[in-house]
């Protein structure tokens, strides 16, 4: 899968969690990511293969993602090469506009729409309701992909216990009612 967003969305505490529920449950796993940019408002992407078998390349050919998980609408397009054909696009619907020449954002929904398999979230407005505040939507975003990722729910919730139990059980549970609330809007729109 590919996880794509902007620098500060959490796209790395994503990768984090997920890598984290693979490994504890004796899956196999390799990354690789980019985030130099992310302190200048740039793209951040993160390659990510899981596999009951052994895996020997962390790179994503094009037209071989299972999943796009896209914490940005414009950034869901530019990977879109790489989605292998019967592949899911997981989007946020809210744009992070930081560019003059931001595409227009009813051009961006109707691409996405276009797409033949696709989830398109207000993960803004689901972590909003969901557990009082947006900070929790990049979790709302993974908690929207989790149907298509053949990892377990339930390791998907202990990933985010390790990678978050020493900020306290407060950020755990805000971050874990997220993911449900993600994995429920997903269930109920794909």
């Amino acid at each position: 899968m590919i996880i794509a967003g902007v620098g500060g969305q959490g796209i790395l505490s994503i990768a984090a969690a997920l890598g984290s529920a693979a490994l504890d449950n004796d899956l196999h796993m390799k990354q690789a990511e980019t985030h130099g940019m992310s302190q200048r408002g740039g793209d951040v992407q993160s390659f990510m293969r899981i596999s009951d078998k052994p895996i020997y390349s962390d790179l994503i050919p094009k037209g071989g993602a299972d999943i796009i998980l896209s914490v940005e609408p414009m950034e869901a397009l530019r990977y879109l090469p790489y989605l292998k054909q019967g592949g899911y696009v997981v989007a946020n619907s809210t744009p992070f506009i930081n560019i003059p020449d931001y595409p227009n954002e009813e051009d961006l929904m109707n691409k996405i729409k276009a797409l033949p398999n696709f989830v398109l979230i207000d993960a803004d407005k689901v972590a909003e309701e969901a557990v009082g505040s947006k900070r929790a939507f990049n979790f709302v975003m993974l908690g929207a992909a989790s149907p298509f990722i053949d990892v377990p729910f339930e390791y998907l919730e202990e990933g985010i216990k390790k990678i978050f139990g020493r900020k306290g059980q407060e950020i755990v549970d805000m971050n874990i009612k997220a993911l449900h609330a993600g994995r429920k809007f997903a269930e109920e729109n794909k």
